[in-house]
């Protein structure tokens, strides 16, 4: 496969739409909104019954920074080994040392409770340090990916450093330009290199409620909780069109 492409769902309505479109593989969430959090077992179970492509599961025990607790890391070990015996092919994952460099000792520990299976090292990549280092110690750690969007609010504007990053990974792991990355910017992402890509190709629709008690937020208040947002297998097909038309 001359090129790769990961939808990112938190559904299962989005994950079969995915593959309808022609995704390579999904990376399976919970709540996109705040940049994705572990999803729910029962979603898992879900998502790896009806889909036939391959399916990465994010762990990662909630919104925020990458610096965990003692039990949040407990928590991540934990969910690795449900998803795995639940049949994910893989895992996406990563943590910070508060000095900014890689949690090495505590990523070797998910990599070990893993068990074998497919390892996406997140963004957490893009708010490291050093993400030349970084690099280095994901290839010695046994992450076949990285997830990355080159350090910066948008792949396109990390542009420049995911080249380096590609030039610097010489094939031993694999560089996956992902945030703000859709049909219209593929070319140009795959002109510095980059093979793989990773979008949501989100669309926003009603919800189903006619009754809505306006102004009492459950949540972010600035998210519209009466729409929903589910991949658009459309984009998706697009995305796919674009990719199979570029050069090797």
């Amino acid at each position: 496969m001359k090129h790769l492409l990961e939808i990112c769902v938190d559904s299962l309505e989005s994950a079969l739409a995915a593959q309808e479109g022609g995704a390579d593989r999904l990376e399976l969430c919970g709540h996109l909104l705040i940049g994705g959090t572990t999803p729910s077992l029962g979603l898992v179970r879900q998502v790896l019954r009806q889909v036939q492509i391959p399916v990465n599961v994010l762990i990662r025990p909630r919104f925020g920074d990458f610096c965990f607790t003692p039990s949040e890391k407990e928590t991540t070990l934990w969910e690795i080994e449900q998803c795995r015996a639940l049949g994910a092919g893989g895992v996406v994952l990563g943590a910070l040392l508060p000095d900014g460099s890689l949690d090495a000792d505590f990523l070797a520990r998910c990599i070990a409770a893993s068990g074998g299976g497919r390892h996406t090292l997140h963004r957490a990549f893009d708010v490291c340090r050093d993400p030349f280092e970084a690099l280095e110690q994901a290839v010695e750690l046994g992450f076949d990916t990285i997830l990355t969007s080159g350090q910066q609010a948008r792949a396109e504007q990390g542009i420049d450093l995911l080249a380096r990053l590609t030039e610097q990974a010489a094939g031993r792991i694999a560089i996956l330009a992902g945030s703000g990355v859709g049909p219209d910017n593929l070319a140009r992402l795959a002109d510095a290199g980059v093979r793989q890509f990773h979008f949501s190709a989100k669309r926003s629709v009603p919800g189903p409620m006619e009754f809505r008690r306006e102004g009492v937020p459950m949540g972010l208040p600035v998210a519209d909780e009466y729409r929903r947002e589910y991949a658009d297998p459309d984009l998706v097909r697009r995305a796919k069109q674009v990719l199979n038309s570029l050069p090797d």
